[in-house]
């Protein structure tokens, strides 16, 4: 996928089981010597150990990386292997750091997508929720793109309904109208009107028309439950 994510994509992640040791045990998590990365010496304020807390709950699992054996059957010392089994999941952020942010740690992340396991549905009162990964910080993970709600579409798009109103798209849940009227959602199909504040190439208009000539917005919303297994 290269760096190319967006908020409400249903992906499948997983990254090779690779040779790791424990560092420890503390309240739920094990620590690793971590398999990836190196200590970043033009970081002053960070001086990382090599080491990274991995999650793990009274089940004994936790988040994305997992252990092998689990931590149940490790003690410090003992070697293992950390990786990713494969796992649907969606994204719920997408962040970019221009310059890259320090971490202590090489190399420096330009991007961060936040991501939900199948199934987990976005509380936006809760303050933190999700799983960060960092494409590009050198960790093999394995990004496939399984669906991406409106991929029609990009953000600040702004397209006219069959009802003849005129919406912006700033996201697959996140239309506004331009008459004000909070109510509603744009019924298809769907005209493309303006893209990055110009008027669309002839291929995008048709694209959109294409995408949207049949089925509705509830549609393309219980697609993304059934990938997702998550409502919006």
């Amino acid at each position: 996928m290269g760096e190319s994510f967006r908020v409400g994509d249903v992906l499948r992640v997983s990254c090779p089981f690779t040779e790791a040791r424990v560092a420890g045990f503390g309240h739920g998590h094990v620590g690793l010597e971590w398999p990836w990365w190196e200590v970043d010496a033009g970081c002053e304020w960070i001086e990382w150990n090599g080491r990274v807390a991995l999650p793990v709950d009274q089940d004994g699992d936790g988040g994305l990386f997992r252990t092998d054996p689990v931590p149940a059957h490790l003690r410090p010392g003992d070697p293992c292997r950390v990786g990713i089994p494969p796992t649907v999941v969606h994204v719920i952020d997408v962040e970019h750091y221009d310059p890259p942010r320090e971490t202590g740690r090489l190399p420096r992340p330009r991007l961060e997508v936040v991501v939900l396991p199948y199934g987990e549905s976005h509380d936006p009162a809760r303050e933190h929720q999700g799983e960060g990964l960092n494409p590009g910080d050198g960790i093999p993970v394995r990004y496939e793109l399984l669906f991406r709600p409106y991929a029609c579409l990009s953000a600040g798009d702004e397209v006219a309904d069959a009802a003849g109103r005129a919406w912006r798209f700033d996201g697959p849940w996140s239309w506004h109208p331009f008459d004000g009227v909070t109510d509603g959602l744009p019924h298809w199909p769907l005209t493309l009107l303006t893209r990055d504040g110009r008027d669309p190439a002839p291929a995008e208009a048709a694209e959109v028309a294409r995408a949207t000539a049949a089925g509705t917005h509830d549609d393309e919303l219980a697609r993304w439950s059934k990938a997702s297994g998550a409502t919006p």
